[in-house]
């Protein structure tokens, strides 16, 4: 309660089963607020960048909840924090109605994996892009995007904040 009243981060969930239940039940509405279905009651997550984290593996990417991740493509911001964006299958609410639907999501990779990316990665700042990145004997261009583009994407806005 207090950590919510003055805006500051929770404590992190460790309790397997609950984070099952949130993993199951996380969504976005048609507003783009990201939430998970709570019985009749749905608890909005107030996100500091994307909806996902991804981890990078010895053969695969996932995300911190176990989606395997193919790269399409690839992002950092002017703090030299990685995006990647993939194609999931997300749980939509439209109209009251959810329904699973594939989208291309941006993803943050976690900072304990930065040292794994670099070793990949060519950085050059040349021609729009900040250089390149190679997994899975492909190449991604690294494309330069702002930390307010990201919460533009996927951050609640000040004004659609649901208490």
């Amino acid at each position: 309660d207090y950590a919510q009243a003055h805006r500051l981060a929770g404590e992190i969930i460790t309790h397997r089963t609950l984070i099952e239940f949130i993993e199951r039940n996380y969504a976005r509405d048609t507003h783009g607020q990201w939430f998970f279905q709570n019985g009749p009651q749905r608890v909005f997550i107030d996100l500091d960048s994307t909806p996902f984290v991804t981890r990078i593996h010895p053969t695969e990417i996932k995300t911190t909840s176990g989606i395997v991740i193919n790269p399409i493509s690839c992002h950092m911001d002017e703090s030299q924090q990685v995006f990647i964006e993939s194609s999931i299958t997300i749980q939509r609410l439209d109209s009251n109605q959810f329904s699973s639907t594939t989208e291309n999501i941006l993803m943050l990779l976690h900072d304990h994996d930065l040292g794994l990316f670099a070793r990949d990665a060519q950085l050059t700042n040349a021609c729009g892009t900040l250089g390149t990145w190679t997994w899975a004997n492909q190449t991604f261009e690294i494309h330069p995007i702002s930390s307010n583009e990201v919460k533009e994407r996927y951050c609640l806005r000040p004004e659609s904040r649901i208490s």
